[in-house]
Order: C-alpha cells, then structure tokens, then sequence
C-alpha cells in the first residue's frame, strides 16, 4: 500500500483544490430559497481523499477496502 508520506501528499493535494473550489462552486450554484446543510463527520477533502485511494490500491470493492484499510488504519 501507500506511505504514510505519500497519503499526506494526495490529501494536501485535495484540501488545496477543494479550498479553491468550493467556495466558487457555492456561488455559481441555482438555489431555490431552501439549503440543506448537513454535518458531517469527514470534510469533503477526505472523502475525496479515500475515493482516490481507493481506486490506487487496487481493491475491487469499495466496503472490502473501506473495512480493511481505512478503519484499520485510522482516520485520514
């Protein structure tokens, strides 16, 4: 699997671009007067973060790789 080093990488990576991005995709977003927000417990940088990973490692099934590395090995 991936270093530790290398993790850090693509996640520092992902949490630039999401700071750039989200911020301009919220204002060109159409709304209807209603927005749902909800808490979540991972940011988005991390989300995109184990779905990247995911599709490095090799793994054929995402709960497989989900149970197996991720929550073996801890947060991101």
């Amino acid at each position: 699997m991936l270093s530790n080093d290398k993790i850090t990488t693509i996640f520092c990576s992902i949490d630039d671009f999401c700071k750039d991005f989200i911020p301009n995709w919220e204002n060109q977003m159409i709304t209807n007067g209603k927005k749902r927000i909800r808490k979540s417990n991972l940011s988005l940088s991390e989300i995109i973060t184990i779905q990247v990973l995911f599709h490095i490692s090799g793994y054929r099934n995402f709960k497989k790789f989900y149970l197996e590395y991720v929550c073996k090995f801890g947060k991101l």
